[in-house]
């Protein structure tokens, strides 16, 4: 009898533990499916909106004869009337731009403005009935987030890719040698041809435009964040270019704890955490040193490094400007006099 019982029992666990791990399966499973149906609308959403750029530089060989080469991207289209945001690398220098849309219509492009600072440029196509992309907030972006890219690498049109937002906050160096900072970093693979192209959230939004990755690493690829994109893209449609002034520092975004951020009253949480400088700049002459932590410039809040990019006018060249820093358990103001960007474009 309790042999009986002793075999009851353990066909009893033997059945407990088949069911949950069938049920453990499916759990599993749902999962997958529901990662897979995220993508998949993202992709069904977004792809309208991806462009193909095709472009073409003349040049002149060193026996002066005409030569011609072609260059290949990715864009997006961000307003109804034509628009495209793509880097500035992809077209930088073109005589002629050519823009193939999802539903294979062909177009020439007018250049717009073009932003070697933050390898940002917008483009224009003359066409009817177009899908504009969704723009989200960079920050609303978190570290681990689900995030998808959306290309023509190698010109593959229309290749998607998916990962996480592995890191926020970094800097790049544009190809003008000015560094570019509050850049997206994440593992979704890109390669050349992905350029320009978008970096979506799980709900749609561009959250950033892909710019960059580290060849032969892999896993390490970089997107400009959509709230510089938006700022620049707005000024390059007014204006065809942006003057900009500079201080000539490197930083990141941080957040500042509760205590510091009652101690000295201020009206933000975050600040720029300021980590290098170039040759002679402005900031380093006002007495700017690594460490020093960014609030305020000009008597506005600077919670970033966009809310300082948006500061750096040509407004305020050559004028001595108030800049609020917090230097160990100090709250100073320093005088600032910000100089004229001049990116050094390379051909």
């Amino acid at each position: 009898m309790q042999s009986e019982i002793q075999v009851t029992s353990e066909q009893k666990l033997a059945a407990e533990e088949a069911r949950i791990s069938a049920v453990s399966a499916d759990r599993d499973d749902f999962l997958l499916d529901a990662y897979s149906q995220t993508i998949i609308s993202v992709a069904e959403k977004v792809s309208p909106s991806v462009v193909y750029i095709e472009t073409h530089h003349e040049r002149r060989s060193a026996r002066g004869a005409e030569q011609t080469a072609q260059g290949s991207g990715s864009g997006f289209i961000f307003t109804p009337d034509g628009f495209v945001l793509t880097n500035s690398h992809v077209i930088h220098g073109a005589t002629r731009i050519d823009v193939t849309l999802a539903d294979n219509r062909h177009y020439e492009a007018q250049l717009i403005g073009d932003d070697p600072d933050t390898d940002l440029a917008v483009v224009r196509v003359n066409a009817p009935n177009l899908v504009p992309a969704q723009l989200g907030e960079s920050q609303k972006i978190k570290v681990g987030q689900i995030v998808v890219a959306i290309g023509n690498p190698y010109g593959f049109q229309y290749t998607v890719t998916a990962g996480v937002v592995s890191a926020l906050g970094r800097s790049l160096r544009a190809t003008s040698g000015r560094l570019m900072d509050d850049v997206i970093q994440t593992d979704a693979a890109l390669n050349p041809g992905n350029s320009g192209g978008p970096l979506v959230n799980s709900r749609g939004q561009v959250i950033g435009v892909n710019t960059a990755m580290i060849l032969p690493a892999q896993g390490l690829c970089f997107a400009t964040s959509i709230d510089t994109a938006k700022f620049v893209a707005s000024r390059l449609i007014r204006d065809g270019r942006i003057v900009r002034s500079f201080i000539g520092l490197a930083g990141q975004n941080v957040p500042l704890l509760p205590r510091v951020v009652r101690y000295f009253k201020l009206d933000v949480k975050s600040g720029i955490l300021v980590v290098s400088f170039e040759q002679n700049s402005p900031a380093r002459q006002a007495g700017v040193m690594e460490g020093d932590l960014i609030v305020g410039f000009d008597y506005h809040p600077v919670a970033g490094i966009d809310d300082l990019h948006k500061l750096l006018t040509e407004e305020r060249l050559g004028r001595s400007l108030p800049l609020e820093i917090i230097r160990r358990a100090e709250r100073l103001t320093l005088r600032v006099v910000p100089e004229e960007s001049q990116p050094r474009t390379k051909e």
